[in-house]
């Protein structure tokens, strides 16, 4: 990886540093690719290390009593992975799947533990991220427990990170609609027919296969307080 594209001056966690910095914490980093489908860590993992995507996208998920699968979060480009066991000293008990090809640098906790005495931002920063997901996290659970499905589509998609051009937000869906249907507890067929009813309302555009244009936030929001 070039000095010019470093993986860590994507991450939010390292952003608070200037480029010397960067480039210092860069050095305790270690390159790692994989393609899709390929099991990055496993719940109960011994090797105790954070993930720092560069490119591609990473599926966060643990196995229910009953044997299915729970997704909890897809991570895309500058997002990190391993910090709550970081922070926690805990094992892991998520599985983490490349939804496609992927690109990351990885940092073992020993290795960061180090730069937080060097550099306390970074963990102010850290702190800050995972106060971020709480706060999506719980908004979605509300959405989810609501017996709308509307609400926790709309609350699903005022979640994803999007691009702006033209004044328009735009998101890419991150998963497939059988696996965020999956995720939100109700079925493809009604998913569809959910984004579908936002469309005709005009509070979204379906703009390709996975590319939503949002076009009303605050309709969006109105569908969080439906029951």
């Amino acid at each position: 990886m070039s000095s010019n594209d470093l993986c860590v001056a994507r991450v939010p966690i390292f952003q608070g540093l200037d480029r010397s910095q960067q480039e210092h914490v860069a050095e305790f980093a270690t390159p790692l690719h994989v393609e899709r489908g390929t099991i990055v860590a496993s719940p109960g993992q011994q090797q105790s290390r954070l993930l720092v995507l560069h490119t591609g996208k990473l599926k966060i998920s643990h196995g229910t009593a009953g044997g299915q699968e729970q997704v909890l979060r897809t991570a895309t480009v500058g997002d990190v992975v391993g910090e709550r066991a970081f922070i926690t000293g805990q094992l892991s008990t998520d599985s983490v799947t490349a939804l496609e090809d992927s690109q990351m640098c990885v940092f073992e906790h020993r290795d960061l533990a180090r730069l937080l005495g060097e550099y306390p931002d970074i963990s102010q920063r850290m702190l800050r991220t995972l106060s971020d997901r709480l706060a999506s996290t719980e908004r979605l659970l509300a959405a989810i427990t609501s017996s709308d499905v509307s609400a926790r589509v709309a609350a699903y998609l005022l979640d994803q990170p999007a691009k702006f051009a033209n004044g328009i937000a735009r998101i890419t869906l991150p998963m497939a609609k059988k696996d965020i249907a999956a995720y939100l507890g109700t079925t493809p067929e009604t998913l569809s027919r959910r984004l579908a009813a936002f469309a005709q309302d005009g509070s979204i555009e379906l703009a390709g296969r996975r590319e939503i244009n949002i076009l009303d936030v605050e309709a969006l929001e109105e569908a969080l307080l439906e029951e």
